[in-house]
């Protein structure tokens, strides 16, 4: 996290609410019990409980972090957004420098794997919230896949949970600057026309004083 606690005073709840709607991470976990000497990492889809104290999600059984939860392990998962770099000329100040702006969330908690009869109301919980965010689409639900076909899929994944026990966020959005020229970045920003996530970083940015 950002040692600078001008960009670390967001709530707990706006960090899991962050966390719960992106809902997609990289999973780091320490490699030295399998002889690593770096961590572990994967990148994976997972559901947040509304508190943000458990999460639960799946790895492909030959993953390396499958072999490592024969026993829990700690664990972090980096959760982020928008970024994008910021321009010193946007500030309309002298004497400022570049730098990069972003909202990045740490859950932090103990790893573990789950009994494989967890694997499908993961799965189905998962898609079904993912679905419920493309209507007026018709959801797609498992029962519309070949029974022989997803019992092969349950064989290649294995369901995990992280017990969260430490919750950070840094929203990093220029709010060490004036309101003006952190709104006058945020407008020189959204005009450089990179896309969405440009457009939601600058919109962030608008918001950062409130």
């Amino acid at each position: 996290m950002h040692p600078n606690p001008v960009f670390r005073r967001e709530s707990e709840r706006r960090n899991v609410d962050f966390a719960r709607r992106r809902c997609f991470g990289t999973l780091a976990v320490n490699a030295s019990p399998l002889g690593g000497d770096a961590p572990l990492i994967s990148h994976i889809p997972f559901q947040l409980s509304p508190d943000g104290r458990r999460l639960e999600a799946h790895l492909v059984r030959s993953n390396p972090i499958v072999r490592l939860l024969e026993t829990p392990q700690k664990a972090v998962i980096a959760v982020t957004e928008a970024d994008g770099y910021i321009s010193p000329d946007w500030y309309g100040l002298d004497d400022q420098v570049p730098t990069w702006n972003y909202v990045a969330v740490h859950l932090r908690g103990t790893l573990r794997r789950l009994p494989d009869e967890d694997l499908h109301g993961i799965l189905v919980r998962l898609s079904a919230e993912m679905e419920r965010r493309l209507l007026p689409k018709k959801p797609w639900g498992i029962d519309k896949m070949n029974p022989d076909a997803y019992a092969r899929l349950l064989r290649m994944i294995v369901p995990v949970a992280l017990d969260v026990e430490t919750i950070d966020g840094t929203w990093k959005l220029s709010q060490n600057k004036p309101e003006t020229a952190r709104l006058a970045a945020a407008e020189g920003l959204a005009e450089t026309g990179f896309g969405s996530e440009i457009d939601a970083l600058a919109e962030l940015m608008r918001g950062a004083g409130e």
